[in-house]
């Protein structure tokens, strides 16, 4: 117990869960947290029904909280719980069945929330990010994001994405394209730090090294950013660390496929497990 709590996943977990309760209170509803509670639930069922089937000997479904708490926090307040707990339960399928070496290969509430578009007609606030609030409770948004970032050394990545997403995001204001300027405004200013900070940085589905954590932050704002200028909507977000995360596969297999003899001698990843 004493070594779970020192783990990245209790650091986002209790930084989710006091920015819901604190987007609660701002907002006086309580259907978030309601919603919070049926996407936990819902995806700590699933996790133990596939860690049951897969036989582990420790099921410890916490990585299920945090990713149904993500869920919850992004979608509307105002979901139909059928479409949050469905939501959250193909984000948890997605993890077990899409995999590479026993591990995910994309990022579970992304690729669930993606999914809730299409399928549910889901709408997205990102009320948990404080969406819905004034701009002034976006510097709690970073100091959380700036400790989780921390404890999971994604430094490279996170600085990364910001950088070129921002810059991108000028540069399409300055030229007038699409709708630059609302990107920079509650809520996409919220959703890209929180997306950032607590969902970029995934370690099981983004690279640990230096540089390929660069390349990581840079496709995935690229990709949304080109997204964001064709389409808008919040969905780039997601499809720009799909993008990311199918980069770190390819590189994941690459390395696999070369040959010991010109194979470099690999660094030890500095990051320690988190599964959202």
């Amino acid at each position: 117990m004493a070594q779970w709590i020192k783990t990245p996943k209790t650091y986002i977990l209790i930084a989710i869960a006091v920015y819901l309760s604190i987007a609660s209170w701002a907002t006086h509803s309580m259907s978030g947290i309601e919603n919070g509670g049926i996407a936990a639930g819902t995806a700590i069922v699933v996790d133990v029904f596939f860690a049951l089937i897969k036989k582990r000997k420790r099921i410890l479904p916490d990585g299920a909280a945090i990713t149904g708490l993500i869920v919850a926090s992004i979608l509307s307040m105002n979901t139909a719980w059928p479409i949050v707990a469905s939501t959250a339960g193909l984000s948890i399928i997605s993890k077990h069945l899409l995999v590479y070496k026993k591990k995910p290969i994309i990022n579970p509430a992304a690729f669930g929330l993606f999914l809730s578009i299409p399928i549910f007609h889901a709408e997205q606030s990102w009320w948990g990010a404080f969406g819905d609030l004034p701009g002034w409770y976006i510097p709690l948004l970073l100091i959380g994001g700036y400790i989780v970032t921390n404890r999971v050394n994604k430094y490279p990545q996170v600085f990364a994405f910001f950088l070129i997403s921002f810059a991108l995001t000028l540069a399409m204001a300055y030229f007038h394209k699409g709708d630059a300027f609302d990107a920079l405004r509650p809520p996409f200013i919220n959703a890209t730090l929180f997306f950032g900070c607590f969902m970029l940085t995934d370690p099981p589905t983004s690279p640990a090294k230096t540089r390929d954590q660069v390349l990581f932050g840079v496709i995935a704002a690229v990709a949304g950013s080109v997204v964001y200028e064709l389409y808008g909507g919040l969905m780039y977000l997601f499809i720009g660390l799909l993008a990311g995360n199918v980069f770190h596969v390819l590189m994941q297999r690459l390395t696999a496929n070369r040959p010991k003899s010109s194979s470099k001698p690999s660094s030890k990843p500095k990051s320690k497990p988190l599964s959202t």
